[in-house]
């Protein structure tokens, strides 16, 4: 007869391919963990999405409110009645309006610090669009071209200096886009003081202001995806989300700005010139000549400062339209002049002329050149960051739908033909005298006021078919939901 032997019983020990193990005691409790947690990073951003609704709304609705003010203090303001009785009335009538405004704009700057608390989207998707951004914009060549470099243009434009102070530093200037209601602060300093030392800039400033100009768009001031104040290393992700935030700026500097561009930190270096060259009586006269055309362009240039801060994309793109516009009469007023003065010097005199600039550490003789390579380099390729980032964004978070979808591929189209208006204007090299500087200066700006054409009117109406609540998202893309 034959035995049958026993079947096994498996122990806790025993181990069996064909039976699948009970998890421990410890594995089940931290899975229980890990589910709470995960339950509880849910509710955190429910919470925060709802927070933001509230917060949007709220914002659109103060906007609201502000216009109103605004309005009936410009009224007020225009009124002129007749009689003491009456102009009493009238300044305490301006008076009460214009403390209702403040209060409102203070509550309205309080809103957007809180949603910008919110925190930033999650790390991984964060460095997803970080690398996004990074690809295919105007700068990229030469954020990656030198880690040092870029750190200290980074220092420059987070602490916003002028470029006399960033010299003062050591530091060559950096292209600042926003301060404070003042699109491009030191534009009049800028374009003239390139004209005249190209070296004492950062090396791709050209190429930050096409990229800054076209985030300011979409982005607003406190973009986290403009080149070099958002990457000081090759590759580098977003990591510090509220260093780029709304720019700030004192009564003063506002007032410097707007009423003496000309003078304190935007003085045209007219005494550096002169010491450089050592004019004759004749050349004097051509460089008084220049210097009066200097002061009537800055008389001009006052007209594009404004003292509010344009909260909605058309509002920021008028608001750049109107200062690069300004940027470009001043240019034009000033070339004819520029061209007398220059043309009446000697070799010599040309040359100590070219030579001319502030003292920010050593110079490369080639930079202007290697400048010209890098930004040839870059010109062409696609520009993804400027082009289709924005786009997808805003349909990842304000869901267009039937004409809504059809006014956004209409404004995307607008961007991407506006973008390549600005790289047919990059410079296949940068020219050795300021005239060629200068003239190239008003081909670029020419190219920007084209750009702004060609988006305008797509932006104006996408804008015009959104919602309430879909207009307060747009108004602070990057702070909204992630998609």
């Amino acid at each position: 007869m034959t035995r049958h032997p026993e079947p096994r019983i498996a122990t806790p020990s025993s181990t069996s391919p064909a039976a699948g193990a009970r998890p421990s005691r410890k594995e089940q409790i931290e899975t229980l963990a890990q589910q709470r947690e995960q339950r509880v990073q849910q509710r955190t951003q429910m919470v925060q999405e709802r927070q933001r609704d509230m917060l949007s709304r709220q914002s659109t609705a103060r906007q609201s409110r502000i216009d109103r003010l605004q309005q009936r203090v410009q009224q007020l303001q225009s009124q002129k009645p007749e009689g003491r009785r009456a102009q009493r009335v009238q300044e305490r009538l301006l008076q009460t309006q214009n403390h209702l405004l403040q209060r409102e704009q203070r509550l309205q700057q309080g809103d957007q610090a809180r949603l910008q608390r919110l925190g930033p989207r999650p790390a991984a998707e964060e460095r997803t669009a970080a690398a996004a951004a990074a690809r295919g914009r105007f700068a990229a060549h030469f954020r990656n071209n030198d880690a040092l470099q870029a750190q200290a243009a980074l220092t420059a434009r987070e602490n916003r200096w002028a470029p006399r102070h960033a010299w003062r530093r050591g530091h060559r200037a950096a292209f600042v886009a926003w301060l404070g209601p003042v699109f491009w602060p030191y534009a009049y300093s800028d374009i003239f003081n390139y004209t005249f030392w190209p070296t004492a800039y950062d090396p791709g400033y050209w190429a930050y202001a096409y990229d800054d100009f076209v985030d300011t768009v979409f982005w607003g001031a406190d973009s986290p995806y403009s080149a070099y104040a958002r990457y000081p290393e090759p590759g580098a992700a977003v990591t510090d989300s509220q260093a780029r935030g709304r720019a700030s700026a004192s009564a003063q500097t506002i007032r410097q700005l707007c009423g003496d561009p000309d003078k304190g930190v935007t003085a045209w270096p007219i005494a550096e010139i002169t010491r450089a060259v050592r004019p004759t009586p004749e050349q004097r006269a051509l460089l008084d000549e220049l210097k009066a055309a200097a002061a009537k362009a800055a008389d001009a240039f006052k007209e594009s400062c404004v003292d509010s801060y344009a909260m909605t994309p058309p509002g920021r793109l008028r608001a750049m339209t109107n200062r690069v516009s300004a940027t470009l009469n001043a240019v034009r007023i000033v070339r004819p002049a520029l061209e007398a003065f220059y043309n009446s010097l000697n070799d010599e005199q040309k040359a100590r002329f070219n030579a001319l600039g502030p003292n920010v550490g050593e110079h490369s003789q080639q930079q202007p050149q290697q400048a010209s390579n890098a930004q040839t380099e870059g010109c062409g390729e696609p520009k993804s960051g400027l082009t289709q980032l924005p786009i997808e964004r805003i349909e990842a978070v304000i869901h267009p739908a039937g004409k809504q979808k059809e006014a956004l591929d209409r404004l995307g189209t607008a961007t991407k033909n506006a973008v390549e208006k600005l790289q047919a204007a990059c410079p296949d090299d940068v020219p050795l005298t300021p005239l060629g500087r200068l003239e190239a200066m008003e081909k670029r700006l020419d190219a920007m006021l084209q750009a702004s054409a060609l988006v305008q009117p797509g932006l104006d109406e996408f804008y015009a078919v959104l919602s309430n609540e879909q207009k307060a998202r747009f108004n602070t893309l990057q702070q909204t939901a992630s998609p």
